[in-house]
């Protein structure tokens, strides 16, 4: 099938974003009294991908109103120091390049904050690439991952027109949110889940690199182009 639209997660698809979400949420577990469940970063990374009130109650076992407060610790910190600790991964400029090039209607749908979305993404000047950025309404803490999609997708002209638009994930949250709205996606290996999340969640394919992303979303064979990191 040749898509005509592309909706890309940001965390752990575009850019890695896990040390400053991962610090954010430990300050926040710390803030909470909770400093033990925050000395392991790398177990902190659950916390990229999913809304962050849900995952605070999973996470820490906090009621709503106690990971509001989590929230609210997090962004304190998040949105002046976390939101720079922050990189686009290896070969993603190149990749979108590649799509405009060809035409291919672009947008992002992240559970992220609206306003962060757009920040990190104008941080690395990603943003000119896309037609369409949304994330998460911040007035709206439990805001889905499908609700985002399916407001992207009527910004983007294609909400009747869904066989058309592929999803490009990280997580199981990615899969499932496009599996919702009517959406295949593909998962990239390369960010915070891992192949077996991937399709165990439905991915149809899954990608290990961003060159590996452009051969697949442009068809082309295996070995037309190189990994320039090789």
């Amino acid at each position: 099938m040749n898509y005509q639209g592309i909706l890309f997660d940001l965390d752990g698809t575009l850019t890695a974003s896990g040390e400053g979400i991962t610090k954010s949420v430990q300050y926040a577990l710390e803030k909470m009294g909770k400093p033990e469940l925050g000395e392991d970063l790398k177990k902190l990374e659950v916390f990229v991908g999913p809304p962050l009130l849900e995952q605070f109650m999973v996470y820490a076992g906090f009621c709503e109103e106690e990971a509001k407060e989590a929230v609210r610790y997090y962004r304190e910190r998040y949105n002046v120091t976390g939101i720079f600790e922050n990189k686009p991964y290896p070969g993603i400029e190149e990749l979108l390049g590649a799509l405009k090039k060809q035409g291919l209607i672009l947008a992002v749908a992240s559970s992220k904050p609206d306003p962060m979305v757009k920040i990190v993404l104008e941080n690395f000047h990603l943003d000119t690439y896309f037609d369409v950025i949304r994330g998460s309404d911040i007035s709206r803490p439990k805001m889905t991952k499908a609700e985002v999609i399916l407001q992207v997708l009527g910004e983007m002209g294609y909400g009747d027109k869904r066989d058309q638009v592929i999803m490009v994930g990280d997580r199981h949250y990615d899969v499932l949110g496009a599996k919702e709205t009517g959406l295949s996606c593909i998962g990239v290996t390369y960010g915070y889940g891992t192949r077996e999340e991937l399709l165990e969640a439905g991915a149809i394919q899954t990608a290990d690199s961003a060159w590996e992303l452009e051969k697949i979303l442009l068809h082309r064979p295996a070995g037309d182009q190189k990994n320039p990191e090789e």
